[in-house]
């Protein structure tokens, strides 16, 4: 399932989110840049890798570090979507410097939990998925009526459906959960994936909205009809 656009119009300008954007993409293309004999220390000096931070708690910084490289064009480009869709709206009901803060948190929470799952890991771990999964976690609380319009393919035909918050994002969770649960019993089934970050970092956008997100009285509600129970 392939997210295209929501139903819910962004109120004013998110420059936090097209900031996180600008800067992912920058140091994207620096990767790019590098000859690819020297991307994998690149990745191994500035990603997240486990047994080393176990060996040396002061690598502590890899865990922001990591948020912004990507290991590739899908990686990144399937991120910096999400991150788009999802980080205006928000953006908005938490407000710009808020919303920082909490994605910030909801990354260094998502590599922690990556971390203590997989202490003796020697690769690299690169994303913002684990703080864009924070994100997710708190449009899912947000905005749970609003609709996902969502690409389908099937048998090669595209299908597009309008697909509840709650549930799309609902299932991406489970998914990911469930990828997670298997990769703790045969790890090669994880296939590069860091599950359990993004595990971790939709719990805690779910468990810290509440202390970022702003009363009633301070935003407009957005349009009737995105509230229509369904």
């Amino acid at each position: 399932m392939i997210p295209i656009t929501d139903t819910v119009q962004s109120r004013g300008v998110p420059l936090v989110t097209w900031g996180l954007i600008l800067l992912n993409a920058l140091v994207f293309l620096y990767e790019l840049s590098i000859p690819p004999e020297y991307r994998e220390a690149f990745f191994a000096l500035f990603g997240l890798v486990p047994a080393r931070l176990a060996a040396d708690p002061g690598a502590a910084w890899t865990l922001l570090t990591c948020m912004f490289l990507h290991g590739g064009w899908m990686h990144f480009l399937g991120n910096m979507w999400i991150l788009y869709l999802f980080g205006d709206n928000v953006e908005d009901r938490l407000g710009s410097v808020p919303y920082l803060l909490f994605y910030l948190l909801c990354g260094l929470a998502a590599g922690l939990t990556h971390f203590f799952l997989n202490p003796v890991s020697v690769v690299p771990t690169v994303g913002a998925s684990g703080a864009i999964a924070g994100v997710m976690g708190a449009y899912f609380l947000l905005f749970p009526t609003a609709r996902v319009v969502t690409l389908i393919p099937i048998l090669f035909l595209p299908f597009f459906v309008e697909i509840p918050a709650v549930v799309y994002l609902g299932l991406w969770f489970a998914s990911q959960l469930w990828s997670g649960t298997l990769s703790l019993v045969s790890p090669e089934a994880a296939e590069g994936v860091a599950f359990w970050a993004h595990v971790g970092g939709f719990v805690t956008g779910i468990v810290l909205l509440p202390l970022f997100k702003k009363s009633r009285r301070q935003y407009r509600p957005y349009y009737a009809d995105e509230y229509r129970p369904w």
